[in-house]
């Protein structure tokens, strides 16, 4: 079990340029990172070519690829680990409906699976496409950059509310309206 302080000293001795700190906190952190790519990977089709191993190392390779990363805590790491696991999924998917040249086989996602964390899709919710999601989420980025960013740590992060509170400075309140309006949003756009 990762201890949060621990965590994020690690990271801000990784920071700093102390490259031990950041192979002292790939065992701390890859664990959680896993549950992170197994909870994306729930939601995806069945048969899906990425394993959640997979998913975790290409993010991992993103992650340390970084020049100077600033990281403040815990909670915004693996808000940008989910970050790099959305980019790595979308295009994954892209690069499969490219092969396949619009197939109807398209990666599905639920919107309300994102606050069960559990990957269970509930049976009355319609699953989505998650190129359809990346582009729906990309124009609520743009109208509303605060709801998008909820947005993309919880469904794609698995953060609950009071770490997306801490990861961007606002009110726990906020969070829990936005997420909600964001999410509604985007239902009735994807629908």
């Amino acid at each position: 079990m990762e201890r949060p302080e621990s965590v994020t000293q690690l990271l801000v001795d990784w920071g700093r340029g102390d490259q031990r700190a950041l192979d002292k906190l790939m065992p701390l952190v890859y664990g959680e990172l896993r549950r992170l790519a197994g909870n994306y990977l729930r939601r995806e089709r069945q048969g899906h070519t990425l394993q959640p191993t997979a998913l975790v190392n290409e993010a991992y390779l993103k992650l340390i690829d970084q020049r100077n990363p600033r990281w403040q805590n815990r909670a915004q790491f693996y808000g940008v680990a989910a970050q790099l696991m959305r980019r790595i999924l979308v295009d994954h998917a892209r690069q499969r409906q490219a092969a396949k040249r619009g197939g109807s086989d398209q990666q599905r996602l639920s919107i309300t699976s994102a606050g069960q964390l559990g990957g269970k899709q509930l049976a009355t919710e319609p699953a989505i496409d998650l190129l359809a999601l990346h582009e729906a989420l990309n124009e609520l980025a743009e109208m509303d950059p605060q709801q998008g960013r909820i947005v993309e740590l919880k469904f794609f992060g698995g953060l609950s509310i009071e770490e997306i509170a801490e990861v961007m400075a606002i009110g726990h309140a906020t969070v829990e309206r936005d997420w909600k309006m964001a999410r509604a949003w985007l239902r009735r756009k994807l629908e």
